[in-house]
């Protein structure tokens, strides 16, 4: 790279000039925008209290340098003016510098186009930025190419962010990987045992409750870095089995998250009540129906719980309370108790009600 050098005096003749371009160029672009009390004092003002880095390039000049820089420049790249002026701009760029991302950059320049790219650049002291380059050309009254405007601005902290995210994603769909694996082999134990103990019914029964939890968990993994995870992605996996044509279950809650810990409670209580739904209740005949709806709310003592609602209607009429629970209840409440979580059941004349609270923290 050859630098060009350039004179206190000539840097200070190029932002006049930039003024005038910055105003021709709006006229070229969207009519006459001149406005009252315009002068190359606002401009410096401006320039001087924007937190975003801003310099123009002269395109007419070898290697077209920079002609202005503002304060938010130097200290974004380290360099002094006196660094700075006379350079291309590639004195950022270092050994990581994505050279596709400086190809577009030569295209914009070359077909005098506007341009937005992200690229890895260098300080004065070695450390580097991400930054966030818009460049396009500004033009004279006639129409004629004068600068180029540069603004660039330091979103490391936005790449460090999706940097983590991508890894985050990767170790959840290993992890979906490896518990798909690992319910596998629970199943197949299970089969086995219960094959050897002439059991199969049984088997079938313990089978059915880990595929629901396999369904509750599959389509969460991947928000579970997040924290939280939307409810309504594992209530849809667990009952999508029990509706097949999508018009016996009625689903409302968009939008609510929990944390994942509370997915196998939740996944495996609203597995019993389809099965018994299919057994004796809204799902037994042609014409029932289920409505399930989830929120946040506070309880009695001002404390955070996610609520979900069951309510069935239009399966045999109900006379009262079943004489026993059902072993699926037990295990429900059981599941329900470690985290704190409770279930409200009602045996209305129309269809079952059944409230699941459980306490959350975020």
């Amino acid at each position: 790279m050859d630098d060009q050098p350039t004179t206190r005096a000539n840097r200070v003749g190029h932002p006049e000039s930039s003024r005038q371009a910055y105003s021709s160029e709006s006229g070229a672009t969207h009519g006459s925008l001149a406005f009252p009390g315009a002068s190359g004092l606002l401009f410096e003002q401006a320039m001087a209290q924007t937190r975003m880095a801003v310099c123009l390039t002269d395109p007419h000049q070898p290697d077209h340098p920079i002609v202005f820089c503002n304060a938010a420049f130097e200290r974004l790249t380290g360099y002094e003016e006196k660094d700075i002026i006379g350079r291309n701009c590639r004195f950022l760029q270092g050994a990581r510098t994505d050279e596709s991302q400086v190809a577009r950059i030569r295209d914009a320049l070359a077909k005098e186009e506007v341009a937005v790219v992200e690229l890895l650049n260098y300080r004065k002291d070695g450390s580097t930025f991400w930054n966030a380059l818009h460049l396009g050309p500004i033009y004279d009254e006639s129409g004629k190419l004068k600068y180029f405007f540069r603004s660039q601005w330091d979103v490391t902290d936005i790449h460090e962010a999706r940097a983590e995210q991508r890894h985050a994603k990767a170790m959840a769909r290993e992890v979906s990987h490896r518990l798909k694996n690992v319910f596998s082999v629970i199943a197949g134990i299970v089969n086995i045992t219960g094959r050897s103990m002439d059991a199969r019914p049984v088997a079938s029964r313990i089978n059915e409750r880990v595929q629901a939890l396999g369904r509750a968990y599959e389509p969460t993994l991947d928000e579970a870095f997040m924290g939280t995870i939307e409810v309504g992605q594992a209530i849809r996996a667990i009952l999508a089995p029990y509706d097949p044509e999508g018009d016996r279950v009625s689903l409302e809650g968009n939008g609510v998250r929990t944390e994942p810990n509370a997915i196998s409670s939740i996944g495996l209580t609203l597995h019993e009540l389809a099965s018994n739904a299919i057994k004796y209740g809204a799902l037994s005949n042609e014409t029932g129906t289920i409505d399930v709806s989830w929120h946040h709310e506070r309880d009695d003592h001002d404390r955070r719980r996610l609520v979900i609602d069951w309510k069935e209607s239009g399966g045999p009429t109900i006379e009262g309370p079943p004489e026993t629970g059902g072993t699926g209840f037990d295990i429900s409440e059981t599941l329900l108790s470690y985290s704190n979580g409770t279930l409200e059941k009602r045996w209305d004349r129309d269809g079952l009600f059944v409230r699941i609270a459980i306490p959350i923290e975020q």
